[in-house]
């Protein structure tokens, strides 16, 4: 049997496309590598290399979210352009492209706005990711209900839906959002 092996595209095209270096995407593409020497990965495998970073809680569901949001063409895998466009928005993109990262990523069916229901999985999910050792004490109560009360601060005009607008006027206005995704900002 023989095994199909990808192969991404060129490191030049890869770089124009990225906010990396050809020596840092080769970096990456070592590390990817050897954790996926198909050059692709599937969802099942990417939940674990996730659950490695967040050993006190449960991953899975937050993990799930973040892989279809790196998977562009909803074919179930990741590739390594893919994975590379996906954390250079992270790692390096500017406010804006973050901003509209995290709404795809909170607007799980992808239809342009995001529910009550997608705002609490996406919190609820973040909550599992945490642990349930972390202080003070997380439970299920209390993710439905900062997910309630950051979904009543962003519909800002109050229809029962966040729009990309609302999103995005929200988080510009929250010094702690901005903060908080500028935590990304580093060098691999």
């Amino acid at each position: 049997m023989k095994v199909v092996r990808y192969k991404p595209e060129g490191l030049d095209i890869l770089c124009k496309n990225t906010k990396f270096s050809k020596k840092e995407l080769q970096i990456m593409y070592r590390g990817f590598k050897q954790e996926c020497p198909t050059g692709i990965v599937n969802e099942e495998t990417f939940k674990e290399i996730y659950a490695q970073f967040f050993p006190q809680g449960d991953a899975t569901a937050y993990a799930h979210y973040v892989f279809n949001t790196f998977d562009h063409d909803k074919n179930g895998s990741i590739s390594f352009e893919e994975f590379v466009m996906g954390l250079s928005v992270l790692a390096r993109g500017t406010l804006l492209e973050r901003l509209q990262w995290a709404f795809s990523l909170y607007d799980v069916n992808g239809d342009g706005i995001i529910t009550k229901d997608e705002m609490v999985d996406i919190v609820g999910a973040i909550y599992e990711m945490m642990g349930r050792f972390t202080l003070p004490a997380i439970d299920e109560y209390s993710a439905r209900e900062h997910a309630e009360k950051v979904f009543q601060r962003m519909d800002l005009n109050k229809d029962g839906v966040i729009s990309f607008e609302e999103f995005m006027e929200t988080c510009r206005m929250d010094d702690n959002i901005v903060r908080g995704l500028s935590l990304f900002d580093t060098v691999i």
